[in-house]
């Protein structure tokens, strides 16, 4: 675990640090396109943040090949490789799509060559395991399909739903942190080799998101771009297929102790859902196929840009740009999380019923848009002033501070609370200045 963690650390501090020099360098190259009528943000933001990214994804691989253990990742499994081949194929195409802009098609046809990329260097499906029936055989035309099409599809859902200030990041950091623990659960709690490039690949990808982060959060200083957003679909992906398609259920047999079927059935709560990997990004694909949906029956392209999106949504009806993060957040990290704690104690009817009751929380905060949550007052410093109760402004000594003639400051914003001020105070006020008009009228 603590090599997990200087990896994790080494790939977000290098995306950090690097993300400033690059937000300069996309300002001078100009990859600041005008706001389009779907965009959210009024001013011009740079993009490019998609190359601290791969940055960090460099410095990552490069520190875990140097480990003692992790070392052993790199020796044993051609993945690795294979990941950074495809993303170097993907993070190129979204460099260029950010700056000079890249045909829809284009970059379709680009996602599904990065993705052959990595099957030619054995990142690929080799078998499902299907409820039911048990292990299912692909032969290498199948899995080179299955594999190609779980690329293109997390890739586009991740660009989908980078739409907010944060969003994308976030809502795969979330994904891959439920990831790794349970590929990390396979790998350290069951022994299981296979799932050791899967778990190394999760705790890159946390990195990767946490140190953009900062830089991307409302109001973003930088956005990731198709540079980014590609990139971390493309590393996600290539997890889910990794852990899925690669682990040989005979190693399963070994610690379930039962017959081929069995293992079939106790993975099931995660393995199905990992294959299409619907759990760790469900939100993100739920979006993606709406819009297509949604596109195809208003006759327009399923590439064609809009405001339907949920997060557009969130908005319309009334929630800040922070809360529908947020909610979106809170989301994605249920059906993740949720999904990893059914994998582990799938016979446990709290786990179903924890489950329903956040379902019902969440619910309720998407029906209170307009609510503001208000910190205690020992809380106020550790969280943004919006949250903080407003402090009473002196409203007499603004008055009593006006020139003559001139309107009095106002002492806060409408609806503000003020303390009362005592009858003499105003009493006194209003006889100086009575007096200084006497004063005034006898000199003209």
């Amino acid at each position: 675990m603590r090599e997990y963690l200087l990896t994790l650390c080494v790939t977000a501090a290098v995306t950090y640090l690097l993300t400033g020099p690059v937000r300069k360098f996309a300002i001078v190259a100009g990859a600041m396109p005008e706001i389009r009528a779907r965009d959210v943000h009024r001013e011009p933001t740079p993009r490019l943040g998609g190359i601290a990214m791969f940055g960090g994804l460099c410095a990552g691989l490069l520190v875990a090949a140097h480990l003692s253990n992790l070392g052993k990742v790199f020796e044993l499994h051609s993945e690795p490789r294979a990941l950074l081949s495809g993303a170097g194929l993907i993070w190129i195409l979204g460099v260029l799509d950010d700056k000079w802009g890249v045909d829809a098609l284009v970059k379709l046809g680009g996602q599904m060559i990065a993705a052959g990329v990595m099957v030619l260097q054995g990142l690929t499906i080799l078998w499902i395991p299907v409820p039911g029936v048990g292990t299912v055989g692909l032969t290498p035309m199948q899995g080179t399909l299955l594999t190609v099409a779980l690329v293109v599809i997390t890739i586009n859902a991740v660009n989908f739903v980078d739409g907010l200030d944060g969003l994308a990041s976030g809502m795969v950091c979330i994904a891959a942190a439920a990831f790794f623990l349970y590929a990390y659960r396979l790998w350290f709690g069951h022994n299981v080799e296979a799932a050791a490039p899967a778990t190394l690949f999760a705790a890159i990808l946390m990195g990767m998101c946490l140190g953009f982060l900062p830089h991307n959060m409302h109001p973003a200083r930088i956005f990731m771009g198709d540079s980014g957003s590609m990139l971390i679909g493309l590393v996600l992906a290539a997890g889910a297929i990794s852990i899925t398609g690669q682990v040989d259920p005979d190693v399963l047999n070994a610690f379930t102790g039962g017959s081929e079927r069995a293992v079939v059935h106790a993975t099931v709560p995660v393995y199905i859902p990992l294959l299409l990997p619907l759990t760790v990004i469900a939100v993100p694909v739920a979006d993606l196929l709406l819009a297509i949906v949604r596109r195809t029956w208003n006759g327009q392209s399923p590439f064609a840009a809009d405001r339907g999106h949920l997060h557009h949504r969130l908005l319309e009806i009334g929630h800040s740009h922070s809360r529908a993060v947020l909610i979106m957040y809170f989301w994605s990290g249920l059906i993740a999380f949720g999904t990893v704690a059914y994998s582990v104690h799938s016979a446990s009817t709290w786990i179903l019923l924890l489950i329903v009751a956040l379902s019902a929380a969440g619910l309720v905060l998407l029906l209170l848009p307009r609510f503001k949550p208000r910190a205690p007052r020992w809380a106020e410093a550790f969280v943004p002033p919006r949250y903080r109760r407003r402090r009473p402004a002196p409203a007499p000594a603004a008055e009593a501070a006006a020139e003559p003639g001139e309107p009095a400051a106002e002492a806060g914003e409408p609806g503000e609370e003020r303390e009362p001020v005592p009858a003499g105070i105003h009493g006194a006020t209003a006889i100086g200045d009575r007096s200084r008009f006497t004063r005034i009228s006898s000199n003209s």
